[in-house]
C-alpha cells in the first residue's frame, strides 16, 4: 500500500470502527525522528533558487526524498528551509540507518 521510500513505509496500520459497525484503516501517527540522532553524511548551502525537491534529486537521487531533509533539520515548514541563501542543511542517513558509528563522506 505504502511506497518503500515514503516517509509512512514503516507506520503501522490500525482500524477504527464507525459507529454504524463499518471498519476503517489507516495509518497510526508518523513520529518526527530527532534530528540529533540521525547520522550526517553531508550538508547543503542553500543558493538563490534552490527548491527542496531538486536537493534531494541531487544527494538522494530522488526528488521525493525531499522529507529527509526536512526531517533532518526540523522543518516544520519546508519552504522555509530554502527562504535564505547561504543555509546550511544537513543531509543524514535515513532513521532506520543512523546510530552510533554509522556516516562517513560528504555530499554537496
Amino acid at each position: 500500500m505504502i511506497e518503500p521510500h515514503s516517509r509512512y513505509h514503516a507506520v503501522p496500520t490500525t482500524t477504527y470502527t464507525l459507529p454504524d459497525g463499518r471498519t476503517v484503516a489507516h495509518l497510526r501517527r508518523r513520529f518526527l525522528p530527532r534530528p540529533e540522532e540521525l547520522t550526517t553524511v553531508g550538508e547543503h548551502v542553500v543558493a538563490a533558487g534552490d527548491r527542496l525537491d531538486r536537493i534531494a534529486a541531487r544527494t538522494y537521487g530522488d526528488a521525493e526524498q525531499s522529507w529527509r531533509i526536512a526531517d533532518a533539520n526540523r522543518a516544520t515548514r519546508p519552504d522555509d528551509l530554502t527562504a535564505v541563501p547561504g543555509r546550511r542543511l544537513r543531509i543524514t542517513l535515513p532513521a532506520e540507518v543512523s546510530g552510533p558509528g554509522v556516516g562517513g563522506g560528504t555530499v554537496r
